[in-house]
């Protein structure tokens, strides 16, 4: 089968997370993705190791498991677009393709002449993406943007973490880079929005996405709290601001995850528990109330939590449709029966000689699904592929360019 954007080419002048995540969602979905990187070094996260991968023989490689994450389905072309002659190249690689994305800081590819302006008004039907942390206008535009910089500036770590009083208190990032993630994601629905817009204009259009705007639309529900009372949501730790009870609960051997969404979820919860009687106390009658009362009930709650195995309550809470479940390791993530049935681990063959294991694409779909066609290429992989290819470079052109440096 084609994946749904076999039609169109992507060059990915990004690097890090927000934006090579949003071109492998695009590659992904069946684009051709090239990506360009610097001779010598390429993506940062090449060197975000350990941990690194190892070959069939067991032997240590220069290929971070970092990298690995947000690179697949795509060709890397190595060009140093600071040389004049890596600035012609990558103008005629974007004049063939649909879609160019970019985390340059603000104005850093308009000296190389690969800037939105430049390259639109030669081809108005390119799509431009800009990735950058604070946006292209604004009082802070001029600022580099890092996803925990911005879980700070954005509110998310004001939200996240136990509260100050309590032991271990005090704000905490997520823990993986979700900010980059999120705007990754967002990017590539903005990319997609615009190929279809370009479908019946037949207009392309700049695309200017910033990682704090993300975060603070991200906020969702408490933001617009925040929006309605004007009073500023406090951590709460692994509890939720508007239910109770929906958190970490203790076990006898570990933890586990209780949430109880509505009046019927709880009063079932409460029999479960050997105590049906909670469910027509006053202070815990409905929601409402039990969000008042929120450390008297979970004081009780915890005291009976913690007489019996994690295991133990979970099947007995399943059994009578309360939303519950253990607090997973990775490797009991991966082991889940649930997540093997929906195979979010896929395998491929990486060119160092060594099988990769990469978590898959959630999206599923019927006539298009995702593909994982490559493992993420070596530095400069397909070089010599792309430029004879697409650009109909010889093999004395190909190393002329090496032997200068551009390649």
């Amino acid at each position: 089968m084609s994946g749904a954007l076999s039609h169109i080419r992507v060059l990915d002048l990004t690097r890090v997370l927000a934006g090579p995540w949003a071109a492998q969602m695009l590659g992904d979905l069946g684009a051709e993705v090239i990506k360009i990187e610097r001779p010598g070094g390429g993506d940062d996260t090449r060197a975000w190791g350990p941990p690194f991968l190892t070959d069939d023989d067991g032997r240590a490689t220069s290929e971070s498991a970092y990298f690995q994450c947000a690179n697949r389905n795509k060709k890397s072309v190595t060009l140093d677009i600071a040389h004049p002659e890596g600035q012609r190249i990558a103008r005629e690689l974007a004049a063939r393709s649909d879609v160019l994305l970019e985390n340059f800081k603000v104005g850093g590819l308009k000296q190389y002449g690969l800037d939105a302006e430049t390259l639109r008004t030669a081809d108005p039907r390119l799509i431009y993406c800009s990735i950058t942390g604070f946006g292209q206008t604004g009082p802070y535009s001029a600022r580099a943007g890092y996803d925990v910089l911005v879980q700070g500036m954005g509110g998310m770590m004001s939200l996240t973490g136990r509260p100050d009083e309590d032991p271990g208190g005090g704000p905490q990032k997520t823990g993986v880079a979700l900010t980059d993630i999120l705007t990754g994601l967002y990017a590539s629905s903005a990319i997609l929005a615009a190929l279809l817009h370009r479908q019946t204009s037949g207009e392309g259009q700049t695309i200017d996405m910033a990682l704090l705007d993300v975060q603070v639309a991200t906020l969702a529900n408490q933001a617009q709290s925040y929006l309605v009372t004007g009073v500023p949501p406090r951590r709460l730790g692994n509890a939720h601001p508007s239910i109770v009870p929906y958190q970490d609960f203790p076990t006898q051997d570990g933890y586990m995850i209780l949430g109880a969404g509505n009046d019927g979820q709880f009063a079932r919860l409460c029999v479960v528990l050997g105590h049906p009687e909670w469910a027509e106390d006053e202070r815990f009658r409905n929601n409402a109330a039990r969000v008042a009362n929120r450390e008297a009930l979970l004081a009780l709650l915890r005291d009976v939590t913690r007489t019996r195995p994690t295991r133990h309550w979970v099947a007995a809470l399943e059994a009578e449709a309360v939303p519950c479940g253990p607090i997973n390791t990775l490797r009991e993530v991966f082991d889940d029966p649930q997540v093997r049935a929906r195979e979010l681990a896929v395998h491929l063959r990486h060119p160092v000689g060594a099988d990769l294991t990469v978590v898959a694409n959630p999206i599923r779909m019927s006539a298009t699904p995702p593909s994982y066609r490559s493992a993420p290429p070596l530095l400069g992989q397909h070089t010599s592929e792309v430029l004879s290819s697409l650009l109909g470079m010889t093999a004395d052109e190909i190393a002329r360019l090496a032997a200068q440096g551009v390649i």
